[in-house]
């Protein structure tokens, strides 16, 4: 029958392993060193996790779906996520080093406030992070470092040291997606490609009037991609949000539509997706710099 074990303390997980914790908001790990195997299916963590995988040992699913990874990738997960983890090897010792940190580490630090930017926390599908052996070096060091200031014991700056350190291997890993994003970009291209299919679509049919305006997710998921790693891709290739650019095709749109002068602005608004006529207006003058109204005056008299 599947276990599941909701993870909710940094000594919870060492505890299974059979490894030491040197502090209950943090631990390096090493599962090299494992003393106990894993036994659990399920797990809903409660504690942010990044695991540095050297070898394909397990089968991960994030949902519903299977992270695709192989040698040298890096999964990540934060509180309130659910994973399905299945081993593919009977080996109590596996070649696997991570970080696991608990929110309340974070609690009054700058990391705290900036965390939800590092958006490869909520990766999914095929998204895991393939790292070059030169970027291993990298991650492996910034661990080191992470579990020699927690070899030294705590002192008054050690919390502070390791937030920063902490931060710093985020920061590492946000350059490796980013240069990740610009070495797929054949394939990101084709992803634009869909996206800018399905966004015609959903305009020139009746979805718009139907369902309201678009979400980013709407999209994410009609690519099989989450919503924060199609965000960044996209802002990597294009400069832009997904957001912006729906904003900037309903404004084209618009514009187009109130050329003709038998469509009222409260049915253009409607046809777009907008519920309110006035949210309309007030996304079209942000944009364009004037009321729907004045521009429509204005073209007339062109």
């Amino acid at each position: 029958m599947d276990k599941i074990l909701n993870l909710d303390s940094v000594d919870q997980y060492n505890s299974l392993y059979g490894l030491e914790t040197l502090n209950p908001l943090v631990s390096v790990i090493d599962l090299n060193k494992a003393t106990r195997q894993m036994d659990y299916v399920h797990w809903n963590y409660g504690v942010y996790a990044l695991y540095l995988k050297l070898e394909k040992a397990c089968d991960i699913k994030y949902g519903r779906r299977s992270y695709d990874y192989q040698e040298g990738t890096v999964v990540c997960f934060a509180p309130g996520q659910t994973t399905e983890t299945t081993l593919t090897t009977d080996r109590v010792q596996l070649n696997v080093l991570g970080i696991l940190f608990h929110p309340d580490l974070l609690r009054g630090t700058t990391l705290g406030k900036t965390i939800k930017k590092y958006t490869f926390f909520s990766y999914e599908v095929s998204e895991a992070l393939h790292l070059s052996e030169d970027e291993r070096n990298i991650m492996t060091d910034c661990l080191k470092i992470i579990r020699m200031e927690l070899e030294r014991g705590v002192d008054k700056h050690s919390k502070t040291l390791l937030v920063n350190y902490i931060e710093l291997l985020l920061n590492y890993c946000m350059r490796f997606y980013e240069r990740q994003f610009a070495t797929r970009s054949h394939s990101n291209h084709d992803v634009l490609t869909r996206f800018e299919g399905l966004l015609d679509d959903y305009f020139e049919g009746e979805l718009a009037e139907r369902d309201g305006l678009p979400t980013v997710k709407y999209f994410a998921d009609k690519l099989c991609l989450s919503s924060n790693y199609f965000g960044d891709m996209f802002k990597k290739e294009t400069g832009k949000t997904p957001q912006e650019y729906i904003q900037e095709k309903v404004i084209e749109l618009a514009k187009e539509r109130m050329s003709d002068r038998r469509e009222t602005v409260s049915r253009v608004a409607y046809s777009l997706g907008f519920q309110y006529p006035q949210h309309f207006c007030r996304l079209f003058k942000k944009r364009v710099g004037c009321t729907p109204n004045e521009y429509r005056a204005q073209n007339l008299l062109l």
